[in-house]
């Protein structure tokens, strides 16, 4: 077995790992580079495997760093079957196609300034007809039923608790001679006792180990005080008369604040602030969540409740664009949810131009920012904002809730590494920024694992030779 790093080494984006055994090539994972305009472009569009050569791929979960780059595979001769569970499916469905338009829309902003400059202009990475493409492509596979992927390659998919259907990936490979390699894949692991997601499992019998890093070096705050600190917020958004601006993922996270805005109003807490969800993205994963949620009735009824005009009268899904450019002229208190997460794309980036300069307002981040993404540096709080091209002073209140985040902690990185690390003899850090990836190395380290590595992009591993 051999492994090859070709993302989220080194950084938390594009995550992409090629393993080749007994003569079959397997990517885990296709995402997208999220980062610097101009480099995330190159990196995306160079796809550093043959995607002609690939025979299948593992996807571990649909957000877009993992799932986003798929439409490439198949634009560019990839003619094998993607693995992934039913709730990957459907959200692949949507997400993928709300990228192939975001892609249209900000390109073509984006070359429009390029053109009035006399600069080369950037080429559509993929169109709506090529995630066509990736849907015949895909196959659904439920949690804990082995894949025969052929030659003696087995794949079982199990719960990483990160978002609906995420999964952590084990490979089983049985060689002509000598013994079975397992691997173990983390994919994103989430955060144990997250309202709407089960704990992750823990796979028995890896000797190889790939592991997020993402928060290897801190621990989230308590989840009791979540609700709390939320009401906080929208308190004081009603009493400045002035906006709360939730920058959210579309899947897992806007569904998280729902939730929870959900449960501060049943309890008579809430002020009565309007909230607008600006995402009909947001609005179709909500539907898939309730959908694929069944087996957890009461998790699956408070969220429909959630969503339901009559059980919560002031929420209000935004549709069209012209909609969503109206909400810059709303008077008065309110909470808006807007995609995308990083601030680097999206329609929360005009709310952000609207925004960014009113100290009156708050702009709350609720998950991870990658380097050089725009939502980086909002919670670094950068004097100035570059934001679709035009420059904002940022006057606007920062704070962040990072209990919110669907990744794991430090401690629940080493609970989770410790219920499945009995017979591992080599573990690689990825999805961590080099400072996060090198605290992994020492933390499994000290659980006694030796041989513990943090790949850079490129790099390449044979498992075969003895550790």
């Amino acid at each position: 077995m051999k492994l090859e790093f070709h993302g989220a080494a080194q950084t938390t984006t594009g995550s992409m790992h090629l393993v080749e055994a007994n003569g079959l090539r397997i990517l885990l994972d296709c995402g997208l580079f999220q980062g610097k305009r101009k480099e995330a472009f190159e990196k995306n569009r160079k796809m550093p495997v043959d995607p002609a050569t690939l025979h299948a791929v593992l996807l571990s979960h649909a957000h877009i760093d993992h799932s986003g780059n798929l439409p490439s595979l198949t634009r560019n001769g990839f003619n094998g079957k993607i693995y992934c569970t039913p709730p990957t499916v459907d959200l692949c469905d949507v997400m993928l196609r709300d990228s192939a338009f975001l892609q249209i829309r900000d390109l073509h902003a984006v070359n429009k300034r390029r053109a009035a400059q006399g600069k080369n202009l950037f080429e559509l990475l993929y169109e709506e007809r090529d995630v066509d493409d990736v849907m015949r492509h895909i196959v659904p596979n439920p949690f804990r039923q082995p894949i025969n992927l052929g030659n003696n390659v087995t794949a079982t998919f199990y719960n990483a608790g990160h978002i609906l259907g995420a999964a952590l990936i084990q490979l089983d490979v049985k060689p002509r001679s000598g013994r079975t390699r397992r691997l173990l894949f983390s994919g994103d692991l989430g955060q144990p006792h997250l309202p709407l997601t089960r704990d992750a499992d823990h796979p028995q019998g890896a000797d190889t180990l790939l592991i997020e890093s993402t928060y290897a070096d801190r621990d989230h705050p308590s989840a009791r005080d979540v609700k709390e600190q939320l009401l906080t917020l929208v308190t004081q958004t009603h009493a400045a008369r002035s906006r709360l601006l939730i920058p959210a993922f579309s899947v897992g996270r806007t569904q998280q604040i729902l939730y929870y805005l959900y449960l501060l109003r049943e309890e008579g807490r809430l002020p009565p602030v309007p909230v607008f969800v600006d995402s009909p993205l947001a609005h179709k994963a909500t539907q898939i969540y309730v959908k694929h949620l069944g087996s957890d009735e009461m998790k699956a009824a408070i969220l429909n409740d959630s969503v339901n005009p009559s059980k919560f009268p002031n929420l209000r899904f935004i549709g069209t664009p012209d909609e969503s450019k109206a909400l810059n002229d709303f008077t008065g208190p309110h909470i808006v949810i807007a995609a995308s997460g990083m601030c680097e794309g999206g329609r929360v980036l005009h709310h952000l131009q609207r925004t960014a300069g009113d100290p009156a307002s708050v702009i709350l981040i609720v998950g991870f920012q990658a380097e050089d993404t725009l939502g980086r540096r909002i919670i670094e709080k950068a004097p100035r904002l570059k934001i679709l091209g035009d420059e904002f002073r940022l006057r606007a209140q920062v704070h962040a809730i990072n209990v919110l985040s669907a990744h794991a902690d430090r401690t629940a990185l080493m609970n989770w590494l410790d219920g499945v690390k009995g017979n591992l003899s080599h573990v690689f850090a990825v999805h961590g920024e080099p400072e996060k990836v090198d605290t992994m190395c020492g933390l499994v380290q000290a659980r006694g694992i030796r041989n513990v590595t943090a790949p850079v992009p490129g790099q390449k591993f044979d498992l075969d030779i003895r550790d």
